[in-house]
């Protein structure tokens, strides 16, 4: 069993073994969409594969869509070499439910990948191709927060940004400028509008796409590159629109236990594969059964009718609201503090910390008692719902290979949003006292612990990729566990954890309050105190807080 047999005669044996495989013409579709293309997406990662173009296929499959989805990626090539190319744009999704029940489906509304880098002429001149055509309706993105920014951790503009201001359009580094550089072909060409819609996993995401862009519309324009028209037809809303969207759904890395199962029914599409840059992909996506998006219905040449296949449209407050429940309160704060407390207690797999008495008590309580009265209802998805979905079947799923050590990752860009809009609403409640805040603070606590590197037993680890790691660990960096304060004598002593912590504390950057001024400062420190108090102390720690 090959994805590319499906080219050829379909043998029976798929469907014997459980696989749902596309029940429509995929050639007339791939025809139909090569000669009026209506979407592209950019970022050819997992989470595209296992959510947008799976809702499409559902379209597809229903007949109530005639159209495929071409995708492009900028960042990582050999994603398009070595996971698409080779498997004519197929792939497998694996959705891994809570009571042990798999659903497979080939998904075949990929029907044309393409590298968005002029590295590769042919496929960057695809693109313009694409853009000159007035059926295009919308520009999808998942290129994750980074893809957007034109700024590094220091706010100063990234040298290809600053090249790409003084360039040609068709000669851009940045994916931001690549797409700028369409979008001005297109107005050259037909003029037609279009919407371009992040889907990526970060609050006012249309505003992040938005703000790329326009910054290299705006300096193209400051150079005499090109018309002031073409600014104004960008700032048209008629024209070009850039939604807002909330996206929830758990796409791990390939698992390698997934392999071992798909390879027992005699498929042989399962490459692990480990590109240069460092992305996990395979012809297969494993994923959740649970996902929700919903996107701001602002798209000025229409759209496909993928509300037929679940998507939510409504309207921009509509958008916020579910971004804030979803990452204020009812699952990004609990993925942030299990993915802390995981590392530090050695775990390595998100359901099995949800069979930790003390690590699935202080979830759902900093949920449902410290997050739920400031919690903003959007209407459309209930708050309660939502909490009890993420902590009865989400998390505890068994079947879900995701990690602490991957959720940890850029947590310092996490916690402004997942716990500082909390504290701040908090502070403007009548009814509210920020001091009666427990679980949060232990949560800000742990993160501090995490920068030690060091876990429970005393043994270091390694600590995932963050942007401001090297900056904010250095402040713990002379800190030892107390049972080594002998062994390893201390800058700072106990009694100096305020020296210590003060320069983490008070930066609002990292939590979006100085925890100082919103009184939890030292309600903090008391925590990290005890948690580095020994070997075994955050065990303590946790009993102690969560009984």
């Amino acid at each position: 069993m090959k994805l590319t047999d499906l080219q050829n005669e379909v043998s029976g044996v798929w469907e014997e073994k459980g696989y749902e495989l596309p029940s429509y013409d995929r050639e007339a579709v791939k025809k139909k969409t090569s000669e009026a293309p209506a979407w592209v997406h950019f970022g050819a990662g997992n989470i595209f594969r296992a959510f947008p173009a799976e809702l499409l296929q559902r379209l597809l499959n229903a007949g109530e869509y005639d159209k495929g989805v071409i995708v492009a990626e900028s960042f990582d090539h050999e994603i398009i070499s070595k996971a698409y190319k080779p498997y004519d744009s197929l792939s497998l999704s694996v959705v891994l439910k809570a009571d042990g029940t798999i659903e497979k489906k080939v998904v075949g509304s990929v029907v044309e990948a393409l590298v968005a880098d002029q590295a590769e002429p042919a496929d960057f001149a695809r693109l313009f191709e694409i853009f000159e055509s007035p059926s295009l309706q919308m520009a999808s993105f998942t290129i994750t927060e980074k893809g957007y920014s034109i700024y590094d951790g220091k706010g100063n503009i990234l040298p290809v940004v600053e090249a790409g201001f003084q360039a040609k359009p068709e000669e851009q580094g940045h994916l931001m400028g690549r797409v700028a550089a369409l979008c001005y072909r297109r107005f050259q060409t037909c003029g037609a509008p279009l919407a371009l819609s992040s889907m990526d996993n970060c609050s006012h995401n249309g505003d992040k796409l938005k703000a790329g862009v326009m910054a290299f519309v705006d300096a193209w324009i400051k150079n005499g590159i090109v018309e002031p028209a073409f600014g104004d037809y960008m700032k048209d809303e008629a024209k070009v629109s850039f939604p807002w969207s909330m996206i929830d759904k758990i796409t791990p890395r390939p698992d390698e236990n997934v392999k071992n199962m798909l390879e027992a029914d005699g498929f042989e599409d399962t490459e692990l594969i480990i590109t240069n840059r460092n992305t996990y992909t395979s012809p297969f996506v494993n994923s959740e059964e649970t996902g929700y998006l919903v996107i701001e219905d602002r798209f000025p040449n229409g759209r496909p009718p993928l509300e037929k296949a679940g998507i939510l449209f409504t309207d921009r407050e509509t958008v916020d609201k579910v971004e804030k429940m979803k990452v204020c309160t009812c699952l990004n704060p609990l993925h942030t503090a299990l993915a802390i407390y995981g590392c530090l207690l050695s775990y390595t797999s998100i359901h099995e910390e949800m069979e930790d008495a003390q690590l699935s008590a202080l979830i759902e309580k900093m949920c449902y008692q410290e997050g739920m009265p400031v919690v903003v209802d959007p209407g459309i998805i209930d708050p309660k719902e939502f909490a009890d979905a993420v902590l009865r079947l989400r998390l505890p799923n068994p079947f879900m290979p995701d990690s602490p050590q991957r959720i940890v990752t850029d947590t310092s860009q996490k916690l402004p949003i997942r716990f500082g809009e909390t504290i701040k609403a908090y502070e403007a409640s009548e009814s509210l006292q920020v001091d009666s805040l427990t679980l949060i603070p232990l949560v800000l606590a742990g993160w501090c612990r995490y920068l030690m590197g060091v876990d429970d037993e005393g043994k270091p680890f390694e600590q995932s990729s963050d942007p401001r790691l090297d900056e904010v660990k250095k402040y713990v960096a002379d800190v030892r566990l107390g049972e080594d304060a002998d062994e390893h004598p201390m800058d700072v002593h106990p009694m100096d954890v305020h020296k210590v912590l003060q320069p983490i504390l008070s930066d609002e950057t990292i939590f979006a309050v100085n925890l100082y001024d919103a009184g939890l400062g030292e309600k903090v420190e008391g925590m990290f105190a005890e948690l580095t108090a020994g070997t075994g102390a955050v065990r303590a720690t946790l009993l102690k807080y969560t009984a």
